[in-house]
């Protein structure tokens, strides 16, 4: 399959110092992204996007290629995900190397599955699309949400949603923050666009990894994971 597996990893990480090498249940975080990439067999090549000497190093003991490090450009506090896919894509381009898909998997995204992977590869190849990507519920009705003025006092942002049932609610989603299945031939400013399609992931699925809270949290979830895994192998 001519499709590329694009991982950003940038060195520089404030919140989580080393974040993205950092020891998750014996190895380092990107290691997951990295493995299940290649065992997931979608792509010809894994590779990571960094400016980083330690992490590249880390990569490629697991597997992944760099076959080139990131601009200074994209790798300040203020480059976005698609800043680097563009440079990425175009890199390859130079090379007249060119792939009919291409996948960006986040380097803290620990609970992405083979399975997961597979699917949105389907949608997008079988439906022509122009992305996929995951996406979970909210926990709590956003409708209920609540908004503080400078004094803590409190105010509903839609107060016609105070008396209803929350079953009663629509669902609303948001992205699951792992990967984004696209076309590079139709990559513009966004990956969400009018003809993105999305997979639905239970949130024991989903972790958002932005404190060391977030960190433990997600530690738990591949935990259980693993051992609902082996409970079904059983």
């Amino acid at each position: 399959m001519n499709n590329l597996a694009i991982i950003p990893a940038r060195g520089g990480s404030k919140r989580i110092p080393g974040k993205n090498i950092k020891d998750f249940l014996g190895k380092p975080i990107i290691a997951y992204t990295i493995e299940t990439a290649l065992a997931s067999g979608l792509f010809s090549e894994v590779m990571v996007s960094t400016d980083d000497e330690s992490i590249a190093a880390i990569a490629k003991k697991y597997g992944a290629s760099v076959p080139f490090f990131r601009s200074t450009k994209n790798a300040d506090d203020v480059a976005t995900t698609i800043d680097v896919l563009h440079e990425v894509i175009a890199c390859y381009n130079q090379q007249n190397k060119f792939f009919e898909y291409a996948c960006c998997l986040y380097p803290t995204a620990p609970l992405i599955t083979t399975t997961d992977l597979d699917s949105g590869y389907n949608h997008i190849k079988t439906e022509k699309l122009t992305s996929v990507f995951p996406v979970v519920a909210f926990s709590y009705p956003v409708w209920r949400g609540i908004e503080l003025d400078k004094n803590n006092k409190p105010k509903l942002v839609w107060p016609e949603y105070l008396n209803s049932r929350s079953q009663d609610l629509k669902t609303v989603y948001h992205d699951a923050g792992q990967w984004y299945w696209f076309d590079p031939l139709k990559l513009g400013t966004t990956l969400f666009t009018e003809n993105s399609k999305t997979i639905i992931l239970d949130e024991v699925q989903v972790q958002d990894i932005d404190n060391l809270t977030d960190w433990k949290l997600a530690e738990i979830k591949f935990r259980l994971s693993y051992e609902n895994k082996n409970i079904h192998k059983g």
